[in-house]
């Protein structure tokens, strides 16, 4: 089946789906009082204005027109919340789709939607090109430009990727871990290029409970492009990414990542925003966890190493909503505080306002710091030099606004078990 052929198929699916989850709705406005946009902004009038309530009078064989639904973020906070499973996200999602088939595109969001890319061709010259976006003449020349904001966070490149990392360190079979216990690793675009200190923590405490990690070969989720609009490229990374997990998946070998936004585009967006419900999507999401679930799990099986060294320290943490979009709780919390001497400072936010590429787009800027404000309050108050997410554009957009190193759960595990120095002053 052609990519296109797929992309049709969704149209018409989705929209009969969205049709009759509108027709759940009751007109509570749950979702608008939750909604983090609209509590800052008048240029988006709330997710069941342009969700649910906008849904009945659209036609899903035309064009949308609700242009105000570019100013939803996405976080999927509304869908959350709502107490009857109405799909607003999604709908906001497909009519954002339909709204672009009208327009083109901007070439900025296209950039956007291609981290995987942009990190492909600066890994190799990474201290001139993290130089080069350090200077203030390029900032804003590419807000005027490109309409990226000047104060856009982004992340410094790499010049170490994590697969070379992982390529040079295990290639000798005497530095590779022999188990009958495997696991599989997603560790996506930010780890690759960007990050890759989160997949060396990852693989660390894999290993240090007994698991031989395999890498995969892999492409971004897709999650980016879905988000801009690009259905159809979205919906080609998807498949690929299928067909590269799917035999490690019918052999029932856990799927996991660091990035918590890549495994639910696994575990849900393939299926229930692009439609991609095919039996080995399906498969492939029912093997997919969060790393911080599946070591939760085993903790809960009795089968989680636990020989963690004390580690004094207070930390801000801040639950992403993509993370509680999974719909397992806080996971990180329950392992954080097993680790002697941590302690966990929830932040009861409901979002720190990036939403992946949104806080970047210079007319969406000021809304996500707007939205952001609460958590980049409480991390300062914390007087904490370190702070804690799951979400590696979240841990960007709240390290550039309160100047905390930020770091991933999973690197408190590495330190906690001695396999790691991080952040933490001993």
């Amino acid at each position: 089946m052609s990519t296109n052929t797929v992309v049709d198929d969704i149209t018409l699916s989705i929209w009969h789906q969205v049709q009759y989850t509108a027709d759940l709705c009751v007109k509570c406005n749950i979702c608008t009082s939750h909604c983090p946009v609209t509590q800052v902004t008048d240029l988006f009038p709330g997710p069941k204005f342009v969700g649910p309530q906008a849904q009945r009078f659209r036609n899903p064989k035309e064009i949308s027109v609700d242009k105000s639904v570019d100013y939803c973020s996405g976080c999927g906070v509304c869908t959350m919340v709502c107490p009857h499973g109405v799909k607003v996200m999604e709908m906001n999602a497909k009519a954002r789709y339909k709204l672009y088939k009208k327009q083109p595109i901007p070439l900025r969001n296209r950039i956007l939607g291609r981290s995987e890319i942009l990190g492909m061709l600066a890994s190799p010259f990474a201290p001139v090109a993290n130089a080069m976006l350090n200077l203030l003449p390029v900032r804003i020349l590419s807000e005027k430009i490109m309409g990226i904001h000047r104060n856009a966070p982004f992340p410094p490149f790499s010049f170490e990727t994590f697969r070379g990392w992982h390529k040079s360190v295990h290639s000798k079979s005497a530095r590779q871990k022999v188990s009958d216990k495997r696991v599989v690793y997603f560790h996506g675009c930010s780890t690759n290029y960007y990050e890759p200190r989160v997949g060396k923590a990852a693989v660390a405490v894999l290993e240090h409970n007994g698991y031989e990690v395999i890498i995969p070969d892999q492409v971004c989720c897709g999650l980016p492009m879905l988000s801009n609009a690009e259905f159809e490229a979205a919906c080609n990374n998807a498949e690929r990414n299928i067909k590269s997990l799917i035999k490690y998946a019918r052999e029932g070998v856990p799927i996991v990542g660091t990035s918590t936004s890549c495994i639910l585009s696994l575990k849900s967006d393939y299926q229930h925003i692009l439609d991609i419900d095919t039996e080995e999507a399906r498969i492939v999401a029912q093997n997919s966890f969060d790393i911080c679930e599946f070591l939760l799990d085993l903790a809960d099986a009795g089968e989680l190493n636990t020989d963690f060294q004390p580690v004094e320290a207070t930390l801000p943490y801040h639950s992403p909503c993509q993370l509680r979009a999974h719909n397992i709780g806080l996971p990180a919390i329950d392992l954080m505080e097993m680790v002697p001497g941590v302690k966990v400072d929830h932040i009861q936010a409901e979002c720190c306002g990036i939403a992946g590429t949104y806080g970047y787009k210079k007319e969406k800027y000021d809304i996500a710091q707007a939205v952001g404000k609460p958590v980049f309050d409480h991390v300062k108050a914390s007087g904490s030099e370190v702070a804690v997410c799951d979400s590696e554009t979240c841990r960007w957009q709240i390290g550039a606004s309160t100047g905390a190193k930020m770091i991933h759960p999973i690197e408190l595990l590495a330190k906690a078990y001695g396999l790691q120095e991080f952040y933490f002053k001993n």
